[in-house]
């Protein structure tokens, strides 16, 4: 299991390390000291689990998070309880107190799942089982693709809407064209990119276009999203979901 131990303090990181090298299926592949650090490791290195410090200078641990497209699993560990619950918003696996007791160090390894990012097919792309961390301000979240419905274009901005919630990103359209699954997530014009699983009904629209109906994520059954098709759009549109 590849790891990575983030913290700006190097006698955390110290003290992290003498407790992990009693875990034979624990491989440290690097440290970083800041979230720019990080990333850079990240990219290189490819680990399965972080363990990760919230407060550092620069970027805090959950701005780190928001700019990986695919994160890795994640144990915060920190001397501060207040982020308890925002970290468990974000899917982390376990979120641990300084200084690190070695057994509840055991016990939040034991949540990691045993599978070692070699045995994973490495991702060009983004496929509809993939998770994504997303910020918007102070809120986080962990999110499989294939509960996004839209993504809606607002200006250097990204709108993601998924069950009830609606967070802005800082990332671009076209970018995220490049990074998700053609099969699962189609452009239907410069503004929107949908989510081919939620389609419900097509209906011609005007100039040769479509209309598409998605279906609702609300409980009460009021009306999914209508998306247009733009009429360059249209054609390739019917060629995916023909037979």
């Amino acid at each position: 299991m590849k790891t990575l131990i983030i913290d700006d303090e190097r006698l955390a990181r110290k003290e992290l390390v003498t407790l992990l090298e009693k875990h034979e299926d624990v491989e440290i592949v690097g440290e970083a000291a800041n979230a720019d650090e990080a990333e850079a490791l990240i990219a290189e290195k490819r680990p399965d689990l972080l363990f990760l410090d919230i407060n550092m200078p620069g970027r805090d641990g959950f701005e780190l998070l928001s700019a990986l497209d695919r994160p890795p699993h994640v144990i915060f560990v920190t001397a501060y309880d207040e982020h308890a619950i925002r970290a468990f918003q974000v899917s982390a696996l376990d979120y641990v107190l300084k200084p690190i007791d070695p057994e509840r160090l055991n016990a939040a390894l034991a949540k990691v799942p045993h599978t070692s990012g070699e045995d994973l097919p490495q991702r060009d792309i983004l496929r509809e089982s993939d998770q994504i961390f997303l910020k918007d301000g102070e809120k986080c979240w962990f999110v499989t693709l294939k509960d996004v419905r839209v993504f809606e274009s607002e200006g250097n901005y990204v709108r993601v809407r998924f069950a009830d919630q609606k967070p802005l990103v800082l990332r671009s359209l076209n970018k995220l064209e490049e990074k998700l699954d053609p099969l699962t997530f189609f452009r239907a014009s410069r503004k929107h990119m949908i989510n081919l699983r939620w389609v419900d009904k097509i209906e011609p629209w005007f100039n040769g276009g479509l209309m598409v109906k998605l279906k609702s994520a609300d409980k009460s059954g009021a009306p999914g999203e209508s998306i247009e098709v733009s009429r360059r759009q249209a054609t390739r549109f019917k060629e995916l979901l023909s037979l």
